[in-house]
């Protein structure tokens, strides 16, 4: 397992192209286990701070319900219309949920926990695979590079 920082350490410029597919969507899909172990997928949004990929959402989400009894996901980024198309990236691993005030504070910018109950539920995800799915500069091909920690990176031409 792995941060992004770790990936952004390793492999600058593909990091950097993942996270450009990233930020270029608001939602992203993500897919997590039911308890019947049916995939189940759901829309969301993501943040990347502090070195770290991070999921949050309303608390009680059945999203999050799914990652507590069984921390596996994946996530996508979206995609463009293919007239459009330049890539998209989809990461996989775990998810650690962050319980503590002070962090749930300092995700959301407040200088300190507030009093109550978190208004919200976080995630921060522990990186096994992240895949970039691009054209190449032909635009002939699809060209799916793909980075594993430990690994390096690793490409494979489709066209």
């Amino acid at each position: 397992m792995a941060s992004f920082s770790q990936l952004e350490k390793e492999e600058p410029d593909f990091a950097a192209r993942v996270k450009a597919a990233f930020d270029a969507h608001v939602h992203k899909i993500l897919a997590t286990l039911r308890k019947d172990g049916a995939p189940r997928v759901s829309g969301i949004e993501t943040r990347f701070t502090d070195g770290e990929l991070w999921l949050a959402g309303m608390t009680g989400s059945v999203k999050f319900v799914d990652l507590r009894r069984d921390p596996r996901m994946a996530l996508h980024s979206g995609s463009d219309d293919p007239d459009t198309f330049s890539a998209d990236a989809k990461v996989s691993g775990r998810a650690v949920e962050i319980t503590d005030r002070a962090e749930l504070a300092r995700f959301n910018g407040e200088p300190e926990a507030p009093e109550g109950a978190p208004s919200f539920e976080l995630f921060r995800i522990d990186l096994e695979q992240v895949v970039l799915t691009a054209l190449s500069e032909a635009k002939d091909a699809l060209v799916i590079t793909s980075w594993r920690p430990g690994q390096g990176l690793s490409e494979t031409r489709r066209g």
